[in-house]
């Protein structure tokens, strides 16, 4: 399945439609200017195994640049648009970008990237949208080529860096199969099993393109020969309004867009008709118990769940009658077989939470790679099996084995030698109706070594103070144990999240350990 297949079965489909701008783009546009830019790389000189990095906002050009070059045997890697000039260096380095593709809209850093020096491998720079000085104009430049394949199609795919929560960015670079563009992906077959989805989804995709779950998840329904309905920025009553207009039947969150369509005045949430919804799916951050139980009683059980990570070293998943049934689950393991361990890789008993292992099926199989990082590789294999890999993430299991994220292992706080999983207090103070984000961390403590803190984000910026912090840790008392409560609460304006739902809890928890020159990389 290949979005060129569908061109010639259904030519004026809309492959994919921008919700903002309402901008279409048919299958037929699709496979033709995916093979001008295929045909832009070969003109360059680049061949299968090459790659290119794309620094861009979300944009109706975005799958034609990521199209071409999986039609070209590249690897291309998606760049966070909220990124400084010398995070993108980095990143653009260290994947051996050979083109770099940003946007007019991007238009400042793209500047400082070139007035800096910061892109000194790549040998030819294009922008989007726009002239930016220094660039050339894509649009112009594809134009310029054949709309018919290359000769030598092969499939390539993308190569993803982490998004930098807790450290340094980490490629994940899988070989190329050397196959064919339209050989079947794992995740198409994924989707076809648990969502069913085929040519008839109407997908809506409110995350930016450059996170691993919203670009594969789209790039799947064009696979399928579905149409994706690309949300520029997320806004929750929009979000509900493409719903509505689009008639959507799978959509893709994360739990604080949750949490933000939740707070919404009711008559605002009443206003627009789900019922089009077959699944919503949500991932890359666990969700507290009553915002999702809010969820399925206002949307149904459509509402469906998976724990993964770019790295496809596992896979969980479940669906709302199975999470009702375990609430707080992320789901049974599809693939790979799960081992919770202790620090020196025992497995710990049922019910006890340890590092979460995923072990291969087939040991032999080639496993993932940080791209340039053989130690952070080392790292994340058991240490007495090779073939068992972690997402540094701390969870257990239950008697019937289904999966709980307690939190990633770098945040956890230790306090007087107790063990403090930050999550467990996140989950119940943004449910506080003054609470628009809040992050949970552990500050400097001269008796425990580490105490419990919030940083909370209000809803009011005027409510910030003495009166709210007190009221909030009462709140949290009610319903933890004191040791699990902040001690404390600071007020910030805005959390540095990323959009993707993903806090840079580094940011925040360097900023009380004195380390000034952390960076999100």
């Amino acid at each position: 399945m290949h979005p060129s297949i569908h061109a010639k079965t259904n030519p004026e489909k809309p492959a994919y439609i921008m919700a903002s701008t309402g901008e279409t783009v048919s299958y037929k546009e699709l496979d033709e200017r995916s093979n001008q830019v295929a045909q832009l790389f070969r003109a360059h000189g680049l061949k299968p195994g090459d790659a290119i990095a794309i620094f861009m906002e979300n944009n109706a050009r975005y799958f034609e640049i990521c199209w071409g070059a999986q039609r070209s045997g590249l690897y291309f890697t998606c760049i966070s648009s909220r990124l400084t000039s010398g995070e993108i260096e980095y990143i653009a380095q260290d994947c051996g970008a050979k083109m770099f593709f940003t946007s007019k809209g991007l238009e400042k850093t793209a500047t400082e990237l070139l007035k800096g020096n910061h892109l000194p491998g790549v040998e030819r720079l294009f922008a989007i949208g726009g002239h930016i000085d220094g660039y050339e104009d894509y649009e112009a430049v594809r134009d310029t080529m054949p709309k018919t394949p290359i000769a030598d199609e092969t499939a390539g795919m993308d190569m993803l860096y982490s998004s930098g929560t807790t450290g340094r960015p980490k490629g994940i670079r899988i070989p190329l199969s050397g196959g064919p563009i339209d050989e079947v992906a794992s995740l198409t077959m994924l989707v076809q099993f648990l969502y069913g989805m085929d040519e008839n989804v109407r997908y809506l995709s409110p995350a930016p393109l450059y996170h691993a779950a919203p670009l594969r998840y789209c790039m799947t329904v064009n696979r399928l020969g579905g149409t994706v309905v690309v949300m520029e920025h997320f806004d929750p009553e929009d979000a509900l309004r493409q719903i509505e207009k689009h008639k959507i039947t799978h959509s893709q969150w994360v739990p604080t867009m949750f949490v933000r369509m939740l707070k919404m005045p009711e008559d605002v949430r009443k206003k627009y008709d789900v019922s089009s919804l077959k699944v919503a799916i949500h991932a890359a951050a666990p969700c507290p118990i009553p915002v999702k139980e809010q969820m399925i009683e206002w949307w149904g059980p459509v509402i469906y769940e998976y724990y993964a990570g770019s790295e496809g070293n596992g896979f969980c998943a479940l669906n709302s009658e199975e999470w009702l049934a375990h609430k707080g689950s992320v789901g049974k393991p599809l693939l790979g077989k799960l081992h919770i361990c202790d620090e020196e890789g025992n497995e710990v008993p049922v019910g006890e939470s340890g590092v979460i292992y995923f072990e291969a099926e087939d040991p032999n199989a080639p496993q993932f790679q940080y791209y340039n990082d053989p130690k952070k590789t080392q790292e994340s294999r058991h240490p007495k099996h090779a073939h068992w890999s972690t997402l540094g993430d701390i969870g257990k299991v239950d008697e019937d084995g289904y999966l709980y994220l307690t939190d990633r292992k770098a945040f956890m706080i230790i306090s007087g030698g107790v063990n403090i999983y930050p999550q467990e207090a996140e989950n119940v103070l943004v449910m506080h109706p003054a609470v628009a984000d809040v992050a949970v961390i552990g500050v400097p403590n001269e008796d425990f070594g580490e105490e419990v803190k919030a940083v909370v984000q209000p809803v009011n910026w005027a409510d910030a103070g003495p009166a709210l912090e007190a009221e909030l840790l009462e709140f949290c008392r009610s319903q933890l144990s004191a040791i699990k409560c902040p001690r404390s609460i600071d007020f910030e304006e805005e959390l540095p999240r990323h959009p993707t739902g993903k806090l840079y809890k580094r940011l925040i928890r360097d900023r009380y350990w004195g380390n000034k020159d952390s960076k999100i990389v």
